[in-house]
């Protein structure tokens, strides 16, 4: 049986990709960097440092800014995204996905966010959900982002588990990569085209429920990924 089941936050918990994308498009425009959707989803998953750094190389200024220039816009692009989401509030909270962690709760299986967003914990306040998770991986704490499997490893070893007894939730490519590098068992929130077909999937979080992980994990040999 497994112990632990890490989540990533956006797109499996609740989605704030739309204010994350229009915080950064608010940025580009500042620097005469054009964004559209279908770039945007190079972004899905990936840090903000690392996000702004392929914005900065698709506007052609990858050397243009000083260190103290880049922090400044990583600072300036979260600041529109943090007011953004003030209005985020419990209805946000993805189909399924209360019951889960309710679920998850009663049978004392520990919960971990493994989110690349630093504003992860403000998210789960708002949304009245932070009770539910054990612990918070703080992604500023890592060496690498997704897609390196740091953040998964450090949410196992922050819950006290080992990490081949977790599961982990994702809907984002760089996301899934990290959590089959981790040694974790993959589960995808979306399509076989973004995500492949050599894990588990769901179309939508309310799929997901407790008697449906323990399913998918004793059958997890069948799955054959590396």
């Amino acid at each position: 049986m497994f112990q632990g089941v890490l989540f990533d936050l956006d797109g499996v918990i609740t989605d704030t990709a739309d204010y994350h994308y229009k915080a950064w498009k608010k940025l580009g425009e500042e620097l005469g960097i054009t964004i559209d959707r279908a770039f945007n989803e190079q972004l899905k998953g990936v840090s903000r440092e690392d996000s702004l750094r392929l914005i900065l190389a698709h506007g052609n200024q990858s050397d243009t800014h000083s260190e103290a220039e880049f922090a400044a816009l990583a600072q300036r692009k979260n600041d529109n995204y943090v007011e953004m989401i003030q209005q985020v509030s419990p209805k946000d909270v993805f189909p399924g996905i209360l019951a889960l962690l309710q679920e998850l709760k009663s049978n004392n299986i520990k919960t971990a966010l493994a989110s690349a967003s630093k504003n992860g914990p403000v998210l789960l306040d708002k949304m009245a959900i932070a009770d539910y998770f054990d612990t918070i991986v703080d992604p500023a704490s890592l060496k690498a982002g997704k897609p390196a499997p740091d953040i998964f490893i450090a949410a196992a070893d922050q819950l006290g588990v080992s990490v081949e007894k977790c599961i982990g939730i994702e809907d984002a490519k760089a996301g899934i990569i990290a959590i089959k590098k981790s040694g974790a068992f993959p589960i995808g929130v979306g399509l076989a085209e973004d995500l492949g077909s050599d894990i588990p999937l769901v179309s939508t979080t309310a799929e997901l429920s407790l008697s449906f992980l323990e399913k998918l994990w004793g059958n997890k040999d069948d799955y054959h990924y590396s």
